[in-house]
């Protein structure tokens, strides 16, 4: 089996890296969840420990995310890049798969934090 071309590659970079922010804003609601319920009350002796290890965690993913947008900003330019070089040499099926993973790109680069 021959090794994925360049233009795969760097379309399975960007699809993966969308998703990988789409997890991140997952988990800020998941945790923004968790913090209300601490916050209503909790029986727990160590709840208020617990409160300030969410709201950490909190914090520190709304840090990443920035970083994440960074890279998929990087990842869609390398990614147009390589479909205008590649356009003739690619299969149609490669071609899809990268202009879709760009407006799926765009979309969520489009979306406020």
């Amino acid at each position: 089996m021959p090794p994925p071309s360049k233009l795969a590659v760097a379309t399975s970079s960007l699809v993966r890296l969308v998703k990988e922010e789409a997890s991140y804003h997952k988990e800020m609601e998941q945790q923004h969840a968790r913090i209300k319920k601490l916050e209503a009350g909790s029986d727990e002796e160590n709840a208020e420990y617990m409160l300030r290890q969410e709201k950490q965690g909190l914090e520190e993913t709304k840090t990443v995310i920035p970083t994440v947008r960074a890279k998929i900003s990087d990842a869609l330019e390398r990614l147009e890049d390589q479909l205008e070089s590649n356009k003739e040499d690619a299969s149609t099926e490669e071609v899809t798969k990268a202009n879709d993973a760009i407006a799926k790109a765009k979309a969520t680069l489009a979306e406020s934090v």
